[in-house]
C-alpha cells in the first residue's frame, strides 16, 4: 500500500465499528436503492449508485511500475480503479478477487477518507489526477490495509446474511471441524489446512461471490469453521 499525501495518522479503529459501518453502508443502500435479501451483495451497485464512485478498469501495473498493484482511489475526483488482471469479464475466475477489491476500496472511502489527500503536483502522471490516496498492493498489509480488508469482508459477507445462509447449507447453526474435513489436494504454497477448509467452504464462496479463501476467514471469525473441536470439559 502506497499512500499519498497523509494529513494524519489513521487512527486505531474497533473491528465492531467496522461491522456497524459496512452494515450501515448496506441498510443505506437499502434505503435509497433496492432490497438486499440474498446474496451475493451487490458491491458494484453500491459503489456507483449509493457511493457515487466511478470505477474504472485500468493497467495499475504498468502505471505504478508494479506487477502486485490490485486498486487505487482518488478521493478527489471519487474514481476507483482496478487493475485489469482482475477484470471478470475477461477473466471470470476472478470475480471474487474483483468484488473484493471492489469493497476493499469501499472500505478506504468509509474509514479513511478524513485523514488523507491526493498530491496535485503529480497530476501529470495520472491522466491530469493528483496521485492516488492509497495505491493496494497484493504484497502489503500495514493496519490501514487491514482495516480495508476488513471492511471487504463485512460488506461483501454481512452476519445476517451468511449466518442464514450457513442454516440453509448444512441444515443447522452446528460449526464445522476440521478433522472432519476430506482431504484436499497437497499444495507446496498453501497451509495444507487453509487449502482443505477453503475446499469445503467453496460452494457458499460461489454464492457469495467472493473467493474461498475469503469466506474461509470470515467462517472462522464467526466461529461456524473451526481448526479444532471446542473443548467441552470444565
Amino acid at each position: 500500500m502506497a499512500r499519498w499525501g497523509a494529513t494524519s495518522t489513521v487512527p486505531y479503529i474497533p473491528e465492531k465499528y467496522i461491522e456497524e459501518d459496512a452494515e450501515l453502508l448496506i441498510a443505506e443502500y437499502q434505503r435509497d436503492r433496492s432490497p438486499v435479501t440474498a446474496p451475493p451483495v451487490p458491491a458494484e451497485q453500491i459503489m456507483e449508485a449509493q457511493l457515487q464512485l466511478t470505477v474504472e478498469i485500468d493497467d495499475l501495473c504498468a502505471m505504478f511500475g508494479s506487477d502486485d498493484v490490485l486498486g487505487a482511489i482518488w478521493f478527489k475526483d471519487a474514481v476507483v480503479k482496478v487493475d485489469e488482471s482482475l477484470d471478470p469479464h475477461v477473466r471470470p475466475a476472478m470475480l471474487g478477487r474483483f468484488r473484493f477489491t471492489l469493497a476493499h476500496e469501499a472500505g478506504h472511502w468509509r474509514l479513511h477518507r478524513k485523514y488523507y489527500q491526493e498530491d496535485p503536483a503529480q497530476s501529470h502522471l495520472f491522466g491530469g489526477r493528483g496521485a492516488p490516496a492509497f495505491v493496494c498492493r497484493s504484497s502489503e498489509k500495514p493496519p490501514v490495509e487491514w482495516q480495508a480488508d476488513t471492511y471487504a469482508s463485512y460488506l461483501l459477507m454481512p452476519r445476517r446474511l451468511l449466518i442464514a445462509a450457513w442454516e440453509r447449507w448444512r441444515g443447522s447453526l452446528d460449526a464445522v471441524v476440521l478433522a472432519t474435513l476430506p482431504p484436499a489436494p497437497v499444495s507446496i504454497q498453501r497451509d495444507a489446512d487453509d487449502v482443505r477448509m477453503e475446499q469445503f467452504c467453496r460452494p457458499l464462496a460461489e454464492r457469495f461471490e467472493v473467493s474461498a479463501e475469503a469466506m474461509r476467514i470470515r467462517l472462522e471469525k464467526l466461529g461456524l469453521l473451526l481448526r479444532e473441536a471446542p473443548n467441552t470439559l470444565f
